[in-house]
């Protein structure tokens, strides 16, 4: 029995806070995951509070499962916790421009 070579992908994972992104190259076997490229990463040891059982994570920006297969050249984001909703953000503008012009 003849055995196969194995295939590789090139990917990146990327971590941004306010003051500080890391995006880190790695090379995986063709049809690993998500999760294991952000394991292989090393973002979950570098950052305590990433939990991805509260943190959304994505391909290019869209949300994707942990389990998504990566493709060659994919971009895999771990997103952070929004400490605020877009609609809270607005308001929160509008009272303060509302404070502002009082």
């Amino acid at each position: 029995m003849v055995d196969k070579m194995k295939e590789f992908i090139k990917i990146e994972v990327v971590y941004a806070k306010p003051d500080k992104q890391e995006l880190i190259e790695l090379e995986l076997e063709e049809n690993s995951t998500v999760l294991k490229a952000i394991e292989r990463s090393g973002l979950l040891n570098n950052y305590p509070e990433i939990d991805l059982s509260k943190n959304k994570v994505g391909i290019f920006n869209k949300v994707v499962g942990l389990d998504t297969t990566l493709s060659m050249g994919d971009r895999v984001s771990i997103f952070r916790e929004l400490i605020l909703t877009p609609n809270e953000a607005r308001l929160l503008r509008a009272k303060k421009l509302e404070d502002k012009n009082k």
